[in-house]
């Protein structure tokens, strides 16, 4: 006989031998024992697995000679010795009949099986159809078999293996017994594999069979056909092949993943030109973009599971260096930001299947990855819009003209501030006993207002200053500002060593989490109550929900809370609920805080708008930016 592949050579004989499938083959082996076989199964599953194999190791128990409990044959397995176990082994049993379902789909096929079943077998105990890829069967075909599976002779089993059940007939699934086989672990496959080394005498490298059964991607006969080929790739080492991970890579044309690794960190770091340069490298080396993607896409994959359930997740079937790796490059992102990754190069890979330019799009899949980091999650959107921070929508009409103080003020009463990008404006309300209006400085008496126009007279001569760049708010003009508008650069934060109270934490905690992009939470702790304790340090938010705060302030804004707590030398515990704004105990209850760096704190923080609070004994409720592009 011939060479004969390793998926044939080192195919089960017994239940025993079968890897990943436990709960199939203990159910058929109980059953065997009861005598409770049915006369009808469908084995379905991914390919590869052992659904055609299970079927036969059960024909040969079904039609073994031996009978369970004899010497022989001790236990339900079949003894693989008699003439019936033989037979079904090498394929020539008269009375177990393997069909094609592919190309025996048609109705007169199927005819012509259900005529033979009414038959007695020739020797054996069973008649026994294997009907593989049974999906493939035609509609009328399955009803013309309906009525014989339903009632068949009591000598005949149908045995039907499938990797689409969905396509089998309700009608015929509820006539059988359904057996889910699942894909083979990572481990099962990756023993096997060690196993079958060391029988073929092949001298091979851990990291080279943990590739091979990688590859396989839970079918068994798929990575041993791939170990299969590249034994006969293999150089010989003292008359034995030996395999490398090297030359498997270049056999099935992979790259290792310290390339996705490298491409990952420069998206982290958002370093654009150093992505494309080691894309390029990659694709001027031959690699497909096609290949690239896919493989790009299961290393998203693992490293999502990595950031899920850790280095050591079941989820994880790969080796223990591609946890590790997996698990660092895990670090460098948030669990909602791989997600959108893995989302982006999945659609990439899409458009790679019908596109004709593969480099492009590839190319701009991956700058995708960098871009989509500047996206703003929702959350910070919905807390700003309940917690009142977002700016008043721009008003129609003829733009604002700045009055004596210096403030920008609305050309009508009833016209709402004017909102314009590059700048900001504050709206004084001139009426005593206005209500409050959002995006407006609001008088609180009567006093106040009726003492505008002193004000205004003691104010006319003060000039409109040029404007400020501020960086840390993502604002930047060299443009001067139009008349009347307000800007001022940000202020330093406090060095370390300072004195340690609960209004310098709120202010650090601030603004550290305005630098890091975190501009709701900063605004919501800030405008905080802020109490100092022994052990922790307690937040109240006035005016906030649980729910929001929990949106708002979420596990990486608590990490640099907790941070820069740590630098400061407080309390690393802190608590953050619901308040009504009273404050007791030391607590500090401030002015809304804006975020460090914003238009905002360089507004509030101005001398001028400092001495036209005092002078109008009011509160400035939001800034709006009223400055050109």
């Amino acid at each position: 006989m011939g060479y004969q592949v390793l998926a044939r050579k080192y195919r089960p004989q017994r239940f025993a031998d079968v890897a990943g499938q436990d709960h199939v083959t203990r159910t058929l082996l109980n059953a065997l024992t009861q005598n409770r076989m049915a006369h009808g199964y469908i084995f379905s599953g991914h390919r590869g697995i052992g659904k055609t194999t299970i079927a036969r190791i059960l024909a040969q128990a079904l039609n073994c000679r031996a009978e369970i409990g004899s010497a022989e044959r001790p236990t339900p397995e079949p003894c693989g010795a008699c003439d019936a176990c033989v037979e079904i082994r090498q394929g020539n049993a008269v009375d177990v009949i393997e069909i094609d379902a592919a190309t025996n789909r048609g109705i007169d096929e199927i005819r012509e099986l259900r005529d033979a079943a009414r038959y007695s077998p020739a020797r054996d105990r069973y008649k026994i159809y294997i009907l593989d890829e049974a999906h493939q069967i035609t509609e009328a075909a399955f009803n013309a078999l309906l009525k014989t599976l339903e009632e068949p002779p009591a000598h005949v089993i149908f045995m039907m293996a499938t990797t689409e059940p969905e396509n089998i007939p309700q009608t015929i699934r509820s006539r059988c017994q359904h057996f889910s086989f699942h894909a083979v672990k990572f481990d099962d496959i990756l023993a096997q594999l060690k196993m079958i080394a060391a029988e073929e005498a092949v001298t091979a490298e851990d990291e080279a069979l943990a590739l091979l059964a990688e590859a396989g991607d839970g079918s068994m006969r798929d990575a041993l056909s791939i170990m299969d080929q590249a034994i006969a790739s293999a150089p010989l080492e003292d008359g034995r092949p030996k395999l490398s991970i090297e030359q498997i890579r270049e056999l099935m044309g992979s790259v290792p993943n310290t390339v996705f690794e490298k491409l990952l960190e420069a998206v982290a770091a958002a370093q654009s030109a150093t992505l494309m340069e080691e894309l390029n490298l990659l694709l001027n080396a031959g690699h497909s973009p096609l290949s690239l993607a896919r493989q790009m896409v299961r290393y998203l994959r693992n490293t999502l599971m990595a950031r899920l359930g850790g280095e050591q997740t079941e989820l994880l079937q790969i080796s223990a260096d591609e946890r590790a790796r997996a698990a660092r490059t895990a670090m460098l992102f948030t669990e909602e930001e791989l997600t959108r990754n893995l989302q982006i190069v999945l659609r990439t890979f899409d458009d790679l299947n019908f596109r004709q330019e593969q480099r492009f799009h590839l190319e701009l899949g991956l700058l995708k990855l960098i871009h989509a980091q500047r996206l703003l999650p929702i959350e910070e959107l919905l807390s700003a819009v309940a917690g009142g921070a977002s700016a008043r929508p721009a008003a129609t009409g003829s733009a604002p003209r700045a009055n004596a103080s210096g403030f920008r003020q609305a050309s009508t009463p009833a016209a709402a501030p004017t909102h314009q990008p590059g700048g900001w404006s504050a709206t004084p309300s001139t009426r005593a006993g206005a209500s409050p209006e959002p995006g407006g400085i609001v008088g609180r008496s009567a006093a106040a207002a009726e003492s505008a126009s002193a004000a205004g007279a003691a104010a006319r001569d003060l000039s409109p200053f040029p404007a400020a760049s501020v960086q840390a708010s993502g604002y930047a003009s060299a443009e001067p500002l139009t008349e009347g508008a307000l800007a001022v650069a940000p202020e330093a934060k406090s060095a370390p060593g300072e004195s340690l109270n609960a209004d310098s934490i709120r202010q650090q905690v601030a603004a550290a989490l305005a630098a890091d992009g975190h501009g709701s939470a900063a605004q919501l702790l800030g405008n905080g109550s802020w109490r100092l304790e022994s052990t922790s340090v307690q937040v109240s938010v006035p005016g906030i929900g649980k729910k929001m705060i929990a949106l708002t302030v979420n596990a990486a804004a608590e990490k640099i809370v907790r941070q820069e707590l740590q630098r400061l030398g407080a309390p690393t515990r802190f608590v953050v609920s619901p308040g009504d704004g009273a404050t007791s105990g030391g607590s500090v209850a401030a002015a809304p805080l804006a975020p460090v760096g914003s238009v905002q704190e360089a507004a509030l923080q101005h001398p001028m708008v400092k001495r036209a609070q005092e002078i109008f004994k009011a509160e400035v409720r939001s800034v709006v930016d009223l400055r050109q592009k």
